[in-house]
């Protein structure tokens, strides 16, 4: 009787081993669809936004042509006034990071950062950061939240404009924090591929009035200089946000090229995957066919 029983339930596991595979095999073919099917859909953004950026990118280029005559001319005045920080005096200094709220624009949020954070592992008790766009701040605020002083939001969903450059540097100089000295640190446009970390110094009210040269630009009050360091900062700023918005869109460019590509070659290992996968899956089930047929005659 044992072994009767033993013969009676072979063939019920042999089946229900046979069904488990298929079930496997099924399981198999609709992850690797699924995967696929999101792969393509990532594509499809990757190169929607590849367009978008080349549009946003020549026009940045045009933009950028017509503000560089506002960063030249406030730098020759800082470089004709040869300006030095005075020794004595406790330096007191502030880097404003030029970067935007907006990623997926490969490593040029990233780069301001690292410049910002190489200065400041050396001295930072007297430094403080104005971070232009939430990513510089989102980077710099881990170990030096506590130096970061104001932070503007809603860069780079538009243009940059020269108001949106007065706005900040009058939110600079209105913070209370009076520096002695200071960097703009900013991302150059070098070309539609290349772009490099760069700076730019700033000087405060009396570190200006100190210069021995600024009697090359007749009597100036002290008023005139506030009223002029107002205007050349909010040059200098504005011309390196446009310098940003170019590096940013042509970065974000070249990385989405390269997403795209990837997910193309993706989108190939598992169309491959998902036939191999399927023509296993027919072949085992012809077999199961065939020996089902072949044990039944």
């Amino acid at each position: 009787m044992m072994m009767q029983r033993t013969t009676l339930l072979l063939p019920m596991a042999i089946e229900a081993t046979m069904l488990a595979q298929q079930q496997r095999g099924m399981a198999t073919l609709k992850t690797i669809s699924m995967r696929l099917k999101s792969v393509k859909n990532i594509q499809k953004i990757t190169q929607s936004m590849k367009m978008v950026s080349a549009a946003k990118y020549a026009r940045a280029e045009r933009d950028l042509k017509a503000a560089r005559p506002y960063g030249i001319g406030a730098q020759q005045f800082f470089e004709k006034t040869e300006i030095v920080p005075d020794e004595k005096a406790e330096p007191k200094k502030l880097f404003i990071a030029v970067t935007s709220d907006r990623g997926l624009c490969g490593a040029v949020h990233t780069g301001v950062a690292r410049l910002i954070r190489g200065e400041m592992a050396t001295e930072h008790a007297n430094t403080k950061i104005f971070c232009v766009g939430d990513k510089s701040r989102a980077i710099l605020a881990r170990l030096y939240g506590k130096n970061i002083l104001m932070v503007a939001n809603e860069i780079g969903r538009l243009p940059p404009t020269f108001l949106d450059a007065s706005k900040i540097a009058h939110e600079v100089l209105n913070t209370g924090y009076e520096y002695t000295e200071g960097k703009i640190v900013y991302n150059k446009f070098r070309s539609v591929v290349s772009y490099q970390c760069s700076t730019l110094p700033i000087y405060g009210g009396p570190t200006v009035e100190k210069s021995e040269k600024l009697a090359t630009y007749d009597s100036l009050d002290s008023d005139v200089v506030k009223s002029y360091l107002e205007f050349s900062l909010a040059s200098l700023i504005f011309y390196t946000m446009k310098e940003g918005a170019c590096s940013e869109q042509s970065s974000r460019m070249t990385a989405m090229d390269n997403a795209s590509k990837n997910a193309g070659e993706m989108i190939d290992k598992l169309t491959l995957t998902f036939n191999r996968t399927r023509q296993a899956v027919i072949t085992r089930e012809l077999i199961e066919i065939i020996s089902g047929a072949a044990a039944l005659t």
